[in-house]
């Protein structure tokens, strides 16, 4: 969570929590689609944790006795939820749906220290809300869940597709329309296999037979491109798209990024690029 290079967060509006998060988050801007404020940087998350915890002692008490009032009347029954004098504490599997949803519960902040997730009582009603969700996501999460999808899956078409697919990543090719080419050496997002550089485009005709169960929405005549995935200095320099690319390019299988794409790929990047140093010998 630390390496993200922008943090959601969410919390109840009144015009002093705004202004006093703005001046602490000078950066930080709205998001109509998320309905969050989208933080910068890679210790963002740590930033705001460290805000939340100073939030909390501004929560109308009023609205935390109603909160612990309501959870002795109706409380929720689960082993991923705990409770003790500072709110509730949630500990589960971890995935990223699961910190997503979290995070939506106004006030939740993650403690290192405990390797728990902290929630208010007065966030009470807003937990209820997304418990079915979190706790069913814990559920699948859990190892044992996790094999028995894995068991599951041996033998299957599933599996199969799933086996193919790896196969063909490893061969860095895509298809793309003889009629409408990617522009070279440059980022596209693609919805085979995210932002990527097309590298070469060989002119062999692809057979749409033979690979309809990895690429089913080709329609039209396409060639192979070989690709490769982009450095960090790419798409840092990439000039993103303005507009949401539509359906027929999400047809062609091909895109020209928007700025949250780049963002997702230049923090993959930077973190591929950061192993690498590690990895070289001295």
């Amino acid at each position: 969570m630390e390496d993200d290079e922008r943090a959601a967060v969410s919390f109840p509006f009144d015009r002093m929590t705004v202004q006093r998060f703005r001046e602490t988050f000078p950066r930080a801007h709205w998001s109509d689609r998320r309905k969050a404020w989208l933080v910068p940087g890679k210790t963002a998350w740590r930033r705001i944790d460290r805000w939340m915890a100073r939030e909390e002692s501004r929560v109308d008490p009023y609205a935390d006795a109603k909160g612990r009032d309501a959870f002795e009347f109706e409380p929720i029954l689960s082993p991923y939820l705990g409770v003790d004098r500072q709110g509730f504490r949630i500990k589960t599997p971890y995935s990223r749906k699961l910190v997503e949803e979290i995070r939506q519960v106004p006030f939740a902040r993650w403690d290192g220290d405990n390797k728990v997730w902290r929630v208010p009582f007065a966030s009470y009603e807003n937990l209820v809300d997304r418990w079915q969700v979190i706790e069913t996501e814990a559920q699948r999460c859990e190892p044992e869940e996790r094999r028995k999808r894995a068991e599951a899956r041996k033998g299957t078409d599933q599996e199969r597709t799933s086996r193919l697919r790896a196969a063909e990543r490893k061969r860095r090719r895509i298809p793309l329309p003889a009629d409408d080419l990617p522009p070279p050496d440059r980022p596209i997002a693609t919805t085979a296999y995210g932002i990527i550089v097309v590298a070469d485009v060989t002119g062999e005709l692809v057979e749409r037979e033979e690979i309809a169960d990895l690429y089913p929405g080709i329609a039209d005549d396409h060639v192979w491109g070989s690709w490769r995935m982009p450095s960090l200095d790419e798409l840092v320099q990439t000039w993103p798209s303005r507009t949401e690319p539509g359906n027929d390019e999400r047809r062609r299988g091909w895109w020209l990024p928007t700025l949250d794409e780049l963002r997702v790929a230049r923090r993959t990047a930077r973190a591929r690029e950061r192993r690498a140093t590690h990895q070289a010998p001295a």
